[in-house]
């Protein structure tokens, strides 16, 4: 089984998120396979849902992803689970979530094809 950075997966993990502090539609679109799926706690989305996100601009406005770990599903597929502290647009709370998502080696390098979010339960 190949060796994977884990590094490097978060590098491209930043990068959905830059998009999403930035309203960059172009690099989250292409950080996206076209066959992606989303599952999040509003349902399910494809990649014109993701991206359509931002067509009124930056979702995010600040993130920090910690806890990462690197899962190998097989040669030129990982699946990269992390624990995201955010605050979206708008919001004054941060809201803190784990995410799994699923990268594939495709011809154009790395792409995002699956993404699930999970909202981290609050202290009793």
């Amino acid at each position: 089984m190949p060796q994977y950075d884990l590094d490097m997966f978060l590098t491209l993990e930043k990068t959905v998120w830059q998009a999403l502090l930035t309203g960059d539609v172009g690099v989250d679109s292409r950080m996206l396979e076209d066959g992606f799926l989303g599952v999040y706690a509003t349902g399910v989305s494809d990649k014109a849902g993701h991206v359509g996100q931002l067509d009124a601009g930056p979702t995010v406005a600040e993130y920090a992803l910690d806890d990462a770990r690197l899962l190998v599903l097989g040669e030129g597929v990982v699946l990269l689970a992390y624990r995201a502290e955010f605050r979206r647009v708008g919001g004054e709370v941060p809201e803190t979530m784990y995410v799994s998502s699923i990268w594939r080696e495709t011809g154009q390098g790395w792409r995002n094809i699956f993404s699930q979010d999970t909202a981290a339960e609050l202290p009793c």
